[in-house]
Parts: C-alpha cells; structure tokens; sequence
C-alpha cells in the first residue's frame, strides 16, 4: 500500500514537471513572437521615418530649382541654387535628328578654378548645383537637364531656354480697361414664370455657368443685344446655339419660353464685356505693352474671359480707398470711353496678364529709359521699388521682396513683396486694387509686376516674373 501511494506520488511529481516545463516553453516562444513583432514593428517604423525624411527633403528642395531656366544669349551667367543636386546638362534633339552644332560653354566652379567646356563633338557635361555654376550660350537654342538628389535620387528635369536679352520700358502709369467677349459669356442660370404662371428653366441642363455662346442657328452673336433680338425671334421654335465650353465648342438644342411681358426668354444671365482700372507693366520699343500681371477674369464666375477685342484708354485718379487687414483698398479712377482717349488696343488676355499694341505717342512720352530685364534666378530676397500712379504721375515707391518661389503651383505668386516706403503707406496702406500691373525694379532691372494683396496684410502682396509675362 506504502509502495503504491509512493509511486503515484511520483508519477504526480512528473506530470507537474511537465507541465512546468510547457508552460515554460509556451512561455518562451510567445516571447520570440513578440521579440519578432516588436522588430517587424521597428523596421516599419525606420522605413515610415525613412520615407517621411525623404519626401521632406524633396518638398525642401523641389522649388529651389525652376522647371524651365532661361539665359541670354551672349551672356556669362551665374547659377547659384545652393542645392545638393548634379546632373546632366545636353543638347534637346528635334523629331528626327540632332539640332545644329552646339557653340556653347558652360563652367562649372566647384573652388572657383575647374571648368568644363560643351562642343559639338560632346554630347552632355557635369553639373553640380551644390556649387556655382557659370553658364554661357552664344546662340538661341534649347537645352535639358537631368538632374538627381545627391546624385543617385531622381530630381527633376529642367529645361533651359536660351533666349534673346531684352529691354523694356518700366511704365507704372494708371489705365483703363474695355474688353468685349467672343460670344456672350453665360454667368447664372435661372428660372421665370411662364405665361401659364409656371416657374420654367428652358437653359437648365442644356447651358452651364461658364459657356461661351457664339451663335444662334449659325448666326454669329454681336453681343448681349443682338443675342436677346434673336431668341425673340425664334418664336419658341428650337434653336441650335453653338457653345464654347472648357475650350471646345460644340452646338446644343434649346428652345425658348414666353415670360409674362410675352417675351421669349432661355432663363439666364449673359455678360459681353468688362471694364475697370489697372497699371500698365512695361511698354516694348516696338510698341507692345503688357499690364496687370494676371488675366482678366468674369466677376461671376471666376473665369478667364473669351476675348474678342479690348481697348486701353487714359485713366485719371480721383481717389484712393487705403487698405487695411481684412479689407483690401482700392483706386478709383475716371475713364472717358470715347476715341480721343485711347491708348492702345488689347489682343490678349491671358493667365499671366494682357497684352498688345499701345500708342506710339504712349512710347515717346513715357517717364522712364528702356532696362534690361531680370530673369528669375537673378532676384534677391531684399530691396526693390515699384512704380504706380497713386498721386496722378508715376513715382518709385520702396519696398522688400520677402520671398521668390521659383517653383510656385501659381505663376502670379512668384514673388513676395512688402512696402516699406513710408508715403505710400500713409496713401495707400500698402497694396490696393488698382495698382495690379506695377512694376517691380530690383538692382536696375525689370523683375516683375504686382498682382494681389495679401487679404490679411495690406501691407504685403503677390507679383508675377517679368520672365512669365513674356512667356504668353
């Protein structure tokens, strides 16, 4: 009995020294997994850290360096980016073959001694933008860079545009704005009541905010009198307008509805041109001018409009509204729409501003000497003036450039200023409508011209490259 209450004793012994052991080994695999767990968790977060740092250092440096580059032709250079970036520079080939020889140097300063010369038995050189490069083109031509991070990340590619140096004429002077639209610009669509005292929208579904209707059962539109004389006639009978809508024209089908005064209506709201005051920018030697700095744009519904045929006029200032943070100031100005007054004919309306051909009288009389301009690698954060008409006569004013974007999403924000002149404050407190088109002047160059001002701070505003405006 003694003898078998032993024996079940040890048998109880092993089976706890067993289970001891199980719960040991248990023990130590969930600790492997989760050893494991932890160091897959680790790698994920070194390759989350690793492309964060990654994408913050492209987001550092993506606009330090533009996607185009312009040079002069004839014209040592100095490109001096700062960025840790090297590439290739080469030679841009036509559809078949290889552009004429290449009659170009370009230096590369790494301790201000090496250089390496480009011929046409060379098909690319070295860049390194990490140190000043020297640039020299002899003649118009087009160029590529393949650039790359540390030279192993792809960066980007930069096309670099030779081109013919130019001088303009900084203006500054105060103009009026008349601009007709191809067509009738469609602005709202709405609804009436029908003769049956029904609310009706005969244009819902059919025309959009936006469209550009060019004519009516193949007539060509004059403008918003002729369009409304013709839906008259259509006598409720389906018409055929053709539309321009997001650059394609295309024709829809609609027909007209009386309202209660019996008149044949679509329900919309139409606009056949614009008016108001801005600055003219510069004025060429061959008698082309620029001014604004941005487009002209519908009031209602944002967009560029259609032009047809614009007019400059003379324009006096008779009062300032001054701005403040919050509230944008304004010019106002006199404009007497008749023939005697016009300056110039616009031809263009554009992202980057409108342009055409201006009076000659306009050229000889003009306040200032032609000025080579700036291209955008050559502006500097610091001093810098701009030309308006706030006082009745163009005057510089001083300001700071803040910031130069040479990458900006937004063309007519490349350029940061801040007044600092102390009577254009006290006229204007800052930056005001009106004064869209003002010249930028830094070390005696043609950098740009003001666009907009910052909402918040009157004080601040936007301008666009001179480089982007002859560009359109």
């Amino acid at each position: 009995m003694s003898f078998s209450g032993l024996s079940g004793h040890g048998q109880a012994h092993t089976l706890l020294k067993d289970e001891g052991c199980d719960k040991l080994n248990r023990l130590i695999n969930m600790t492997k997994q989760q050893e494991r767990r932890y160091r897959g968790f680790l790698y994920c977060l070194l390759f989350v850290a690793v492309i964060a740092l990654t994408c913050a250092i492209y987001y550092m440096y993506w606009d330090k360096i533009p996607s185009t580059i312009k040079i002069r032709a004839g014209v040592e250079q100095e490109l001096d980016f700062k960025v840790p970036v090297s590439g290739e520079i080469y030679k841009v080939k036509e559809e078949a073959a290889q552009v004429s020889s290449v009659a170009e140097t370009v230096q590369r300063k790494e301790d201000e001694q090496a250089a390496k010369s480009m011929s046409g038995a060379v098909e690319s050189i070295h860049v390194d933008f990490a140190h000043k490069v020297k640039v020299r083109a002899n003649e118009i031509d087009t160029y590529l860079m393949d650039l790359r991070l540390f030279g192993i990340l792809p960066y980007k590619n930069v096309d670099v545009q030779v081109i013919q140096d130019k001088m303009l004429i900084p203006s500054g002077i105060p103009i009026g704005i008349y601009v007709k639209t191809n067509g009738v610009l469609v602005v709202g669509i709405g609804e009436f009541e029908n003769r049956d005292g029904d609310q009706v929208s005969p244009a819902k579904y059919v025309l959009q905010k936006g469209d550009y209707i060019l004519k009516i059962d193949g007539v060509e539109i004059e403008n918003k009198k002729h369009f409304i004389k013709l839906v008259g006639e259509s006598d409720g009978e389906d018409m055929v307008l053709t539309i321009k809508r997001n650059e394609e024209v295309t024709d829809v089908m609609i027909k007209a509805d009386q309202n209660q005064n019996n008149e044949w209506k679509l329900g919309i709201w139409i606009r056949d041109n614009a008016q108001g005051i801005g600055t003219m920018t510069y004025e060429g030697t061959d008698h082309t001018f620029g001014a604004l700095g941005h487009g002209i744009n519908d009031v209602d519904t944002s967009l560029l409009m259609n032009l047809e045929e614009g007019t400059l006029y003379k324009t006096e200032i008779v009062g300032i509204t001054r701005g403040a943070n919050g509230a944008p100031g304004e010019l106002t100005g006199y404009i007497e729409y008749d023939s005697d007054n016009v300056i110039g004919e616009i031809t263009e309306n554009t992202k980057e501003g409108i342009f055409g051909i201006c009076d000659e009288e306009l050229v000889e009389t003009s306040c200032y000497e032609p000025i080579p301009i700036a291209l955008k690698q050559e502006i500097a954060l610091g001093p810098a003036q701009i030309i308006c008409s706030v006082t009745g006569e163009p005057e510089f004013y001083d300001v700071e450039i803040v910031e130069v974007n040479l990458e900006h999403g937004n063309i007519n924000r490349g350029i940061v200023i801040q007044v600092v002149d102390e009577k254009l404050l006290t006229l204007t407190g800052g930056i005001i409508q009106g004064m869209s088109g003002s010249p930028i002047i830094q070390n005696g160059k043609l950098a740009g011209a003001v666009t907009h001002v910052l909402v918040q701070d009157s004080t601040r505003g936007y301008g666009i490259f001179i480089e982007e405006m002859l560009t359109h």
